[in-house]
Formats: C-alpha cells, sequence, structure tokens
C-alpha cells in the first residue's frame, strides 16, 4: 500500500481486475489443459466482458486503443507479409543460416543482429520480420523453433534498451522528457550494460540450443519467388531505414520528425499501390494480432478506471521513487497492465519529482527488460507467439518462458542498477 493524503491505499480487486487476472490464467493455462483458444480470442473475451458489463463505456473504449501503435503494427506486418510471400526471407535463410552456419554463428545473428537492430527499427518490428526467418530456421536445421523464438525475443527486448526508438515506451519517455540529445543521453546511461546483458544472453542462447534435441518438422513447400515483389519489397524496408534514420537526425536538428505510424504506413501503401499479389497479403496480413491488441487496450483501461492501480503508481511511497525502486515497480507493474501503459501512468509523477536522468533511465530499463520476466511483459513477445502460432507452431509457451525469463531478467535488472547507481 502507498499513501493518499494520509490515509492507506489498498489494492481493490474490480470486476476488470478480476476479468484481467482470469484472461491472463487463461492464456497462462490454455496450453496445460489444452483449450480450444488462441490468445487473441481469449483477450477478445476479456474485453467484451467489460463492455458487456458497463465496466467501461464505448467513449473510453474507443479512446483507449492506441491508434499509433495499431496502425504502426498494421504497416509493418503488411511490409514483413511481402518480404515472406516474395521469397526474400527464404533467400535470407537459404544463403546465410542454413549450409555452413554453426550455433555460435546463429546464435551471434539472433542476439547481435536482431538485438542492435532492434534498437533502430523498432523490437515489434524485428518480432515481425525475425519470427517467420527463424521458424524456418529451426524447420530445415531440424531442431525445436522455442530456444530460438525465446533468444528473439529476449534479443530485441534487451537491445531496444539503448534507443528512444527501440520500442513504444522509450519514444514516450524521449518525448515526454526533456532530455537533451536523446540517442547520446540513451547511450550513455543505457549503452553498457545492454551490451553487457546481449553477451550473457549469448552464451545463455548458446546452452538452450545446446540443450535441445533433434526435432523433425513437416517441412512446406516454399512458395516460388515473385521477382518484383522481392525488389519492391526491398525498397519498402530501405525507406523504412530511411524515415528513422531521419528521425534520428531530427533529434539533433530543429526538423519535424515522421510521426510512427508513417515510418510502416507509407512503405505499406507504396507497396499496396505497386506491388503484386494484393489481395494474398491482406488475407495473410496477422488481423488477429491487430484484433488482440486493440482488445488488450479496452481491457487494461478498464482496470485504470475502475481499480487503485492508478492511485498507487500515481502517489507513490519513498521506495517507488528512487532508481531500484523505480526499476522493480516498472518490471513487477508492467507485467500487470504492460509496459507502455505503465509508463505513461508512472511518467508523469517523476516528471513531478523533479528526477534525475538516471531516474527516467531506470524507468526505461525496468519497464523494457520487464518483457523478458513473463511472456505478458513486452508486446514483441506475443506479436512472436501469434506469429508462431498463425504458422501453426507452439511457439513459447508460458511456463517454458518464465523458467528462464524470470532469473535472466532479474539478473539484468541489476546490471542496470548496478550501472546507473555506481557507474555512471
Amino acid at each position: 500500500m502507498t499513501e493518499k493524503e494520509g490515509r492507506p491505499i489498498v489494492i481493490n480487486m474490480s470486476v476488470s481486475l478480476v476479468v484481467l487476472i482470469l484472461v491472463f490464467l487463461g492464456i497462462a493455462l490454455r496450453q496445460l489443459f489444452r483449450l480450444p483458444l488462441k490468445i487473441w480470442q481469449i483477450m477478445g473475451i476479456g474485453a467484451a466482458i467489460v463492455l458487456f458489463t458497463g465496466r467501461i463505456t464505448v467513449l473510453s473504449a474507443w479512446m483507449a486503443i492506441d491508434w499509433d501503435i495499431v496502425f504502426f503494427l498494421f504497416g509493418m506486418f503488411y511490409v514483413g507479409t511481402a518480404l515472406e510471400e516474395s521469397g526474400y526471407i527464404h533467400e535470407i535463410v537459404s544463403r546465410y543460416l542454413l549450409e555452413g552456419c554453426s550455433q555460435k554463428t546463429l546464435a551471434f545473428v539472433i542476439v547481435f543482429g536482431m538485438g542492435i537492430f532492434s534498437a533502430l527499427l523498432m523490437n515489434d518490428t524485428l518480432a515481425i520480420v525475425g519470427t517467420p526467418l527463424l521458424i524456418k530456421v529451426a524447420y530445415h536445421r531440424r531442431i525445436q523453433t522455442s530456444p530460438l523464438l525465446i533468444g528473439l525475443a529476449f534479443a530485441i527486448t534487451i537491445g531496444s534498451v539503448m534507443s528512444p526508438i527501440g520500442n513504444p515506451q522509450n519514444l514516450l519517455i524521449a518525448l515526454e522528457v526533456p532530455i537533451e540529445s536523446p540517442f547520446v543521453t540513451f547511450l550513455k546511461y543505457l549503452g553498457v550494460p545492454t551490451l553487457i546483458n546481449l553477451v550473457l544472453l549469448y552464451f545463455f542462447l548458446l546452452y538452450l540450443m545446446r540443450k535441445e534435441e533433434t526435432y523433425h518438422h513437416e517441412i512446406k513447400e516454399t512458395a516460388p519467388y515473385n521477382k518484383r515483389l522481392m525488389v519492391l519489397s526491398k525498397i519498402a524496408i530501405g525507406m523504412v531505414i530511411v524515415m528513422i534514420g531521419y528521425n534520428i537526425l531530427a533529434s539533433f536538428f530543429p526538423i519535424y520528425p515522421i510521426p510512427l505510424p508513417g515510418i510502416a504506413l507509407i512503405p505499406a501503401l507504396f507497396l499496396m499501390i505497386f506491388g503484386p499479389k494484393r489481395k494474398e497479403i491482406l488475407s495473410l496480413l496477422d488481423w488477429h494480432t491487430l484484433i488482440f491488441f486493440i482488445a488488450m487496450f479496452i481491457l487494461m483501461r478498464s482496470v485504470w478506471e475502475t481499480s487503485s492501480v492508478k492511485d498507487i503508481l500515481i502517489h507513490p511511497g519513498p521506495f517507488m521513487k528512487s532508481i531500484p525502486g523505480v526499476m522493480a515497480v516498472s518490471a513487477l507493474a508492467s507485467q500487470l497492465i504492460s509496459n507502455v501503459p505503465l509508463v505513461a501512468l508512472y511518467l508523469p509523477t517523476i516528471k513531478q519529482l523533479g528526477s534525475s536522468i538516471p531516474t527516467y533511465m531506470a524507468l526505461v530499463a525496468g519497464s523494457t527488460v520487464a518483457g523478458n520476466f513473463l511472456i505478458f511483459g513486452a508486446a514483441s513477445n506475443l506479436i512472436i507467439i501469434q506469429n508462431a502460432e498463425k504458422r501453426g507452431d507452439i511457439g513459447m509457451t508460458f511456463g517454458a518462458f518464465a523458467k528462464v525469463g524470470i532469473p535472466f531478467t532479474i539478473i539484468n535488472i541489476l546490471i542496470y542498477w548496478i550501472f546507473l547507481t555506481h557507474v555512471v
């Protein structure tokens, strides 16, 4: 509990909070009890319950949806699906990650390639593109997909910490807090501990990969190459990289940055106008993940409006104002209400306290590496799961993720805490 006007605040178990807990339990236990429901369906049922029981109004539900994130994901899903349908992802897998690629090289590509690129291209982007790529690698190498996808999830979460555009919550902090030269500041405070955590992840992933036995997958026939779509898809990815580079320059110069949805929607519209196979790509788009996020936004807003979680974050106790407190609270609370809403709630309080840059960086690190704690902690984890299930693969189970994620996240947080309090 914490204090508000001298009176204790106790967590209020509202109907919405109970529904949220049941949704999380349903997602966690669905594979154990073989529930005939997908993740997006469980989250959709939760959102429907709070809407139909009046826990949230239709207007509040509509306002709760972060359309910037939804449109960004739609655009990146279109570009990612075009890359796959063109045969380009299969070409990358065949050329670089099959013949002559050792376990060490594969682990290096996943951890440092995907991890460092997530700092520039945003972790959700790497989740969209990286999942089908690694599933193909696992199938052709006849190994289980689970260690590769867990490695991908951990790498893009950790790698995204050190950049203001690595993930949505970092971007929110960079825009809301008066930080001079955000890219330089993020690298100064978070660059070294992030690289240390990636090195640890590299050896940890090697251990997971060596532990797995040979697994015989049913390899599906690859769609024929579409050279025109492949060329246009490469141009679309180039457009994404150029626009992100422009936004990096915009942080140093007084020029207007490109809004987040535009970075994904402009290349997607380019492919829709000039590219072939439009109907096929739209039919293969990951609509279920978009539904999941819309439902999640509605359910989370209902929890904020009807429980005391918001009051606790707005009126923190002494521990919640310190660097270790900020990291611990942001990491744990992110499991309940997800990291982006958590930052949106917690950030105004930290700003009112006149906190230092290390405190803001603690919020960045804690809310981001929370994604490695449990499978619900990061949107990129859920994108990977949905993407894998869409292809008929189990992907990452809740238990397998938690078994390795909880101890590894504690190590991650300790490294960031030591660096922010004793080194910088």
